[in-house]
């Protein structure tokens, strides 16, 4: 079940950043990362007082809990910039990798209260690869300042879901994501005040000022899923629901699978399931080198109650 739940998280991560770039071709970054906020702020509210989740956003929260919502407007400003300037596919790889990048900085300080973990060398050959497909992504033709916004956005993303994990185990997955949506709101109307503009003016599709609630549903989904699921299989799944429903969504706007952004983004693909792969044979030998010595030691140590047994009586 819960693996189902990363992946439906996956593929409502790809829906939402197509929906908010539509958005934002209407209103301009900021301006449409104030009115998603704004939907979710709204969104979550109203869910909280229908749940009797009072008061919604409790006190005596440490300061640092409450950077979650920041960092998310960070992502949303870094993929409302880069959407349109590259194929959905490319968004989705390129944030992977800045993910897989991010995690392993993570695991390897211990940010925000995590415990330390080595790093995985067996990871670094498919990261390689998935560098290569960045650069053949970008060799295309591809926009780098957009390509280097996705990654930044992949960046911001781990950031901000270990922060709202953290925030969720302390009031709840629903109140997390409120308090998320409510903390970058006035970051958002603040930044769209002082740059305003940039869209073509035009209206929004109705479905366009979707992207806070879909928003919600998915910091909602990551604050349940985060604790419970390996951070490997987390992030693969993930990658997995996002690429099925990136493809997805540039063939129905009529973007093509055979060019240069495709390929580069399917060789990222490759490299980041490579790593996994690799992670996991190398988890799977750490494991049974583990298993090994533990019964290694337990046949020692009834070997040594054995001799106890059998020659401890004579020498006394």
């Amino acid at each position: 079940m819960d693996s189902l739940l990363v992946l439906i998280t996956g593929a409502l991560i790809a829906l939402m950043v197509s929906v908010n770039g539509g958005l934002t071709a209407s209103f301009g970054v900021f301006p449409a990362a104030a009115i998603i906020h704004a939907v979710g702020t709204a969104f979550a509210l109203a869910l909280c007082f229908w749940r009797k989740k009072t008061p919604p956003v409790p006190r005596g929260l440490p300061a640092w809990l409450f950077l979650g919502g920041i960092i998310g407007v960070a992502t949303t400003a870094c993929n409302n910039f880069a959407f349109g300037r590259i194929s959905t596919t490319s968004l989705v790889a390129l944030g992977l990798l800045g993910q897989s990048a991010a995690s392993l900085a993570a695991d390897r300080y211990g940010l925000f209260g995590l415990p330390k973990r080595p790093a995985q060398k067996a990871a670094l050959p498919g990261i390689a690869v998935s560098f290569a497909g960045m650069a053949l992504m970008l060799g295309g033709g591809d926009s780098l300042p957009a390509a280097l916004l996705s990654f930044a956005a992949g960046v911001c993303i781990v950031l901000s879901r270990t922060v709202n994990a953290r925030l969720a185990g302390r009031v709840g997955a629903l109140r997390g994501s409120l308090i998320n949506h409510l903390t970058g709101l006035p970051v958002t109307l603040a930044l769209a005040l002082a740059l305003p503009g940039g869209g073509t003016g035009g209206a929004a599709r109705p479905w366009d000022y979707l992207g806070g609630v879909l928003g919600v549903c998915v910091v909602m989904l990551l604050n349940v899923t985060v604790p419970r699921v390996a951070a490997w299989r987390l992030t693969a799944l993930n990658f997995l629901g996002q690429l099925l429903t990136g493809a997805a969504l540039d063939l129905a706007a009529g973007r093509g699978l055979g060019d240069a952004s495709f390929r580069g983004g399917a060789v990222i693909a490759f490299g980041m399931l490579l790593s996994f792969a690799m992670e996991r044979a190398a988890q799977k030998r750490q494991e049974k080198e583990a298993a090994c010595c533990a019964r290694l030691r337990g046949m020692e140590e009834a070997h040594r109650r054995e001799l106890l047994e059998k020659y401890g009586g004579g020498a006394g």
